[in-house]
């Protein structure tokens, strides 16, 4: 009963890391790409599958960066910033979380 217990505990603090990156990846989308974009969260997050943002995010977000700076010229500044990139790859756990293939829909719609 006990190790039952343990891991309970042990899985529930494992979920709540990945929860605060979706979060955190919400927040910057909103600060630093909403504008920018002239996309919500839920747009934004739905124009790939998971497995297309897998891909996007591959290298520390290489394709991402490389795609979001053409498509958005206005983001380029900030995606091309070596700073930045703890805070695209927090976007792209909200951009898989969210992927118009998760059944999923951001609050930030």
């Amino acid at each position: 009963m006990r190790s039952i217990i343990v891991g309970l505990i042990v899985s529930g603090l494992l979920i709540v890391p990945a929860l605060a990156d979706i979060k955190v990846g919400q927040k910057v989308y909103l600060k630093k790409f909403k504008t920018r974009t002239g996309l919500n969260g839920t747009m934004f997050a739905a124009s790939h599958t998971k497995k297309e943002w897998n891909n996007l995010f591959k290298d520390n977000a290489k394709g991402f960066i490389d795609e979001y700076s053409k498509r958005y010229p206005r983001l380029s500044k900030f995606l091309n910033k070596p700073k930045s990139l703890e805070k695209i790859l927090h976007v792209g756990d909200f951009a898989k979380e969210y992927a118009s293939d998760s059944g999923n829909v951001p609050s930030c719609g």
